[in-house]
């Protein structure tokens, strides 16, 4: 049972990054979307900092920008990191806990079993175990983990590209609130599905929560330059709004967050930036902050 008692701060949540895995701009990219942009453009790859209520630190992710999202975030002492899963973006800046920079000792590492084992598999990383860097905390969907005695985490299983481990998005509860991180999933079918969900209201009621940061990769299709969904497989964000209709006075807050270089979302006076808006619906902004 998850118990209350005296708490020093109230829980906070900040998103440290809303861009999908090759940031903005992304590298190599000469389009208009990534040309001529300035420092306060720039996005981050998608990451989310928990501070618990002794001021203590845990991220969602390890990114590549990790030194300037520790910066942005005020360099809280950290306890633990927690993975999704293992797609590029969201893991390479994992090396930076070690030696040759944070030379993090003891942190708590929640994977699940599959991502445990690309870890192990993997020489620059499972360096970082052997040198004590990470403690591996195993998670499967369903199950609950304390960060701290207010602050815990629930990992769900959504289905998403498997090549390297399995993907869980993790529902954050505080003493007064909860919030979804779900980054990455490949249709909103198949993840109703997974979790006998007739509807996304109805799979958000299930988990109860407040706030749902979720996968908003690509508007639609024609963002893809040729690829099929069946290679880059994200929920478009027009499909979404489809699904969802206005925002009504019992739905969650639901923010769009993962958004690839191309995304239109990206320009607050789209035409597309404004129907997430008058939905009632929101687009993720970096530095956005959540108490719990």
């Amino acid at each position: 049972m998850f118990t209350l008692g005296v708490v020093s701060l109230m829980p906070t949540v900040t998103l440290l990054g809303i861009a999908q895995d090759g940031g903005r701009p992304q590298p190599g990219c000469q389009r208009a979307c990534c040309a001529d942009l300035g420092p306060e453009d720039v996005q981050h790859p998608v990451s989310l900092g928990i501070v618990d209520e002794h001021g203590e630190g845990h991220l969602i992710e390890a990114t590549r920008a990790l030194g300037e999202q520790l910066r942005r975030w005020g360099h809280p002492t950290m306890r633990s990191v927690l993975l999704t899963h293992a797609h590029f973006g969201h893991v390479d800046g994992l090396g930076l806990f070690g030696r040759e920079t944070l030379n993090a000792s003891g942190l708590r590492l929640y994977v699940s079993p599959s991502m445990e084992l690309l870890i192990e598999r993997t020489p620059q990383w499972s360096l970082l175990l052997e040198q004590g860097v990470f403690s591996v905390q195993p998670i499967s969907s369903g199950t609950v983990h304390p960060l701290s005695g207010h602050v815990r985490v629930e990992p769900i299983a959504v289905p998403h590209r498997a090549e390297l481990s399995d993907m869980h998005a993790f529902v954050v509860r505080g003493p007064n609130r909860s919030l979804l991180f779900l980054p990455d999933h490949d249709r909103w079918k198949d993840t109703l599905d997974h979790h006998g969900a007739a509807t996304i209201r109805e799979w958000l009621a299930q988990l109860g929560v407040d706030v749902a940061l979720v996968d908003g990769t690509f508007w639609n299709s024609d963002e893809l330059s040729g690829r099929s969904q069946l290679e880059v497989p994200h929920p478009p964000v027009a499909e979404t709004l489809e699904r969802l209709g206005p925002r009504t006075e019992d739905d969650p807050d639901i923010i769009f967050i993962h958004l690839n270089h191309t995304n239109p979302l990206y320009n607050e006076t789209s035409a597309q930036h404004q129907a997430v808006l008058e939905m009632g619906w929101k687009v993720g902004q970096q530095g956005m902050t959540f108490t719990l």
